[in-house]
């Protein structure tokens, strides 16, 4: 079973005001990294099932209004695409997956974003596009909009280079709070409301780094409604903060990384919305089995 709903206590009058009556609650699923590459892809070739990662999932993600994963991987439509180390390049058809999982959005903000190169970066955007997934975390405004609300989201990582590159591609959002607060300003006028992703952190640590903290926080201050974050590979706290709610890591949700027992665990946050804030939200834990991502009967710790 799920945890119960969490309900913002500010929200209670506030979405009940803002909310026209005829207009349902709006469900949003946000999940954490999803790596398509290495054994990952190997395996999905090897079942000749493009789709295969997110196969188990894919009813439960495509049952939200939205969902929101971060995309660890870029496609590559020309080899090599490696099995072993630390750069991802994902074979184009693997997208099949998130295809039938329903993803709606995806962050392109993490530090390999960049391990197919410029052409990789090309390839991912085109591909998206052409499946009509939207990508946060280029100078391009990511807003999507579901039952008539505007949803905006900004994406940002602590680094874009991954140890591969000595320059910086200016197109991708970097971790810096002055910078998101003037972008969550910009983006208000035009949506409805907007969601930070946050790729930042140490890894493997199940408590969030001071810089991961005041970098939510100060989203959460801008005018954000929500903090999604990822990259430590392994879950960390939920927070309500002032008027809004920080998820500082939802942990792996399609990875390879089996020598851990905490990054075979993951969350998915499901926030509901009525009017512009979250209304509620609550957690549902995620094991990966052989790399495949399925509900959990309870959520892991920590949470909360």
């Amino acid at each position: 079973m799920p945890p119960f709903w969490t309900r913002r206590g500010f929200c209670a009058a506030l979405a009940s005001s803002l909310l026209p009556a005829q207009q349902r609650p709006i469900r949003l699923l946000a999940a954490g990294d999803v790596m398509l590459s290495r054994w990952i892809g190997k395996e999905a070739l090897r079942l000749k099932d493009p789709a295969w990662p997110l196969r188990e999932i894919a009813p439960f993600l495509s049952a939200a209004d939205l969902t929101f994963i971060n995309l660890e991987s870029p496609f590559r439509k020309k080899g090599p695409y490696p099995e072993k180390g630390m750069v991802f390049r994902a074979r184009p058809e693997t997208i099949d997956g998130l295809v039938l999982a329903g993803v709606d959005v995806v962050s392109l903000a993490n530090n390999h974003v960049r391990d197919a190169g410029a052409a990789g970066l090309e390839d991912t955007l085109a591909l998206l596009a052409e499946k009509g997934i939207a990508a946060a975390g280029l100078e391009a405004d990511c807003i999507v909009e579901r039952a008539g609300m505007k949803f905006g989201f900004l994406a940002y990582t602590y680094d874009q280079k991954n140890g591969n590159w000595k320059d910086e591609d200016a197109r991708i959002a970097g971790l810096d709070t002055a910078k998101c607060a003037a972008a969550i300003a910009a983006l208000k006028p035009e949506c409805d409301t907007v969601l930070v992703s946050m790729h930042a952190g140490v890894e493997y640590a199940e408590k969030p780094h001071p810089s991961q903290v005041g970098f939510a926080r100060a989203a959460i201050e801008a005018g954000a409604a929500a903090v999604i974050g990822h990259h430590p590979h392994v879950v960390q706290p939920v927070e309500e903060y002032k008027e809004g709610v920080i998820f500082y890591s939802l942990g792996n949700f399609v990875f390879d990384q089996f020598q851990r027992k905490a990054t075979q665990k993951g969350l998915v946050a499901e926030l509901e919305f009525e009017g512009r804030r979250v209304a509620r939200y609550r957690t549902h834990g995620i094991d990966i089995v052989r790399g495949q991502p399925k509900l959990a009967v309870a959520p892991p710790k920590p949470e909360g």
